[in-house]
């Protein structure tokens, strides 16, 4: 994984290439104003290593308490006595906070804000006593023109960084100033090693190994990179994934767009269809209509003609039954009358009346059946009709189931008929003696 830098000209990278090996290191950041812009010590507190923060300016202090719990942060300013000093505080720029009034009255001919307020100030050295209990592996001074002060309230014999990297310019300057407080380090077992146009790098006597580390500036075979690059890609890559999920939920949409356009076109092609059934339909019921409305007045002109038909009727009718020849043709229509009302059916009631009752007297006289039925054989119609009036006489009693001796054409009568044949044949036959 690449080394992140969030330094402002790289020294965390040329410090991270010397001290790589130290495991839960400790440094001593002067001038540490915020806990990751342009932050020396911020790399290194994410691999472990913790270490004491100086920074003056009360507004910088909840959030070194918020993301630096391993930390110590120290609201004071660092000088060369105990005591109070003014600060020049520029709002509008961030790391621009100075003791000196010099650097203050610079800031405001260029025409910043300056802010003054007064803090604690202590030594460098009072702090280690109190505070450090092992070895110091790197001291970071960015105090905007007061670092000679700084150093001189620094006792070497007490605390000897490793490393020590001090701002070498006038503030916003490329204006070297280290001529005015080198001595107060290169004095006291310190060596130059390297200078980045910024800092000034040096290694105590007694870690001079790590000066070979120091010689060449931050490169690409140091792969690192910047935060504000690493941070600008992490988010390019969440708004790429941002991007990604709207692309995604833009195609599900779209998809869900495209299947509810195909019901609704499928649902337009039903309706489009049931619209040309209706229509059809309506087309075929309109037709049958004209068609019942055709019948309708051809019926209309059916029953009036029909009504016409009938009142020349009617008046026919009555016309005829007004004529003298209908009042004289009465008795004649009366006569020709059928149904049971006319005069025929009348006769014949009567006459069955009569045979009826001449069968039933002929069926008691048996010497006078056995006379007339031999006669009535000449007379076929006449013996079957006499034959059938002799059986309902008779109550069909007696009858014979069949008559083998009869002739062919006469074993179709009734079987009542066939019983009264039977007795005029027995009747008939002579009397043996």
């Amino acid at each position: 994984m690449s080394f992140i830098s969030y330094a402002q000209n790289g020294e965390d990278v040329l410090l991270w290439r010397a001290l790589q090996h130290v495991e839960n290191g400790f440094y001593i950041d002067v001038g540490a104003n915020d806990p990751e812009q342009h932050s020396v010590t911020k790399a290194f507190y994410q691999r472990g290593w913790h270490g004491i923060n100086i920074e003056p300016l009360p507004s910088f202090r909840a959030a070194f308490l918020a993301e630096r719990p391993r930390d110590l942060t120290l609201t004071v300013a660092a000088g060369a006595a105990e005591g109070q000093i003014t600060l020049f505080d520029v709002p509008d720029v961030n790391g621009w906070a100075s003791t000196d009034a010099a650097v203050a009255a610079a800031h405001q001919a260029e025409g910043y804000a300056v802010v003054e307020q007064t803090v604690p100030l202590r030594t460098l050295a009072a702090i280690c006593r109190e505070h450090v209990r092992g070895p110091v592996h790197f001291l970071k001074i960015d105090v905007e023109g007061f670092e000679g002060e700084v150093l001189r309230g620094m006792d070497w014999s007490v605390c000897r960084p490793w490393i020590v990297v001090v701002e070498a310019t006038l503030p916003n300057s490329r204006v070297s100033n280290h001529a005015s407080w080198e001595q107060l380090v290169a004095g006291h077992g310190y060596t130059f090693r390297y200078f980045d146009g910024l800092n000034r790098y040096y290694v105590a006597d007694e870690h001079a190994e790590l000066g070979e580390q120091l010689t060449v500036q931050a490169n690409v075979f140091d792969d690192y990179i910047s935060h504000h690059l690493d941070k600008a890609w992490r988010q390019a890559e969440a708004a790429g994934q941002r991007v990604a999920e709207q692309q995604a939920e833009a195609q599900a949409e779209a998809a869900q767009a495209a299947q509810r356009a195909a019901d609704l076109e499928g649902a337009l092609q039903d309706a489009r269809r049931q619209t040309r059934l209706a229509v059809d339909e309506a087309a075929q019921l309109q037709a049958e209509l004209h068609q019942t409305e055709q019948r309708a007045l051809d019926f209309e002109a059916e029953l009036h003609r029909s009504a016409a038909w009938a009142g020349g009727l009617e008046q026919k009718l009555l016309a005829m039954q007004a004529s003298s020849s209908w009042r004289l043709t009465a008795p004649l229509r009366l006569l020709c009358r059928r149904g049971e009302g006319s005069l025929l059916s009348l006769a014949r009631r009567r006459a069955r009346g009569a045979v009826r009752r001449a069968a039933r007297w002929l069926s008691s006289r048996q010497a006078l059946r056995r006379l007339l039925l031999p006669l009535l054989a000449r007379f076929p119609a006449t013996q079957a009709r006499v034959l059938r009036a002799l059986a309902a006489a008779k109550g069909g009693g007696g009858l014979v189931q069949h008559a083998p001796d009869l002739p062919y054409q006469l074993r179709e009568l009734p079987l009542s008929a066939r019983q009264v044949l039977a007795d005029l044949r027995r009747a008939h036959q002579p009397t043996e003696h």
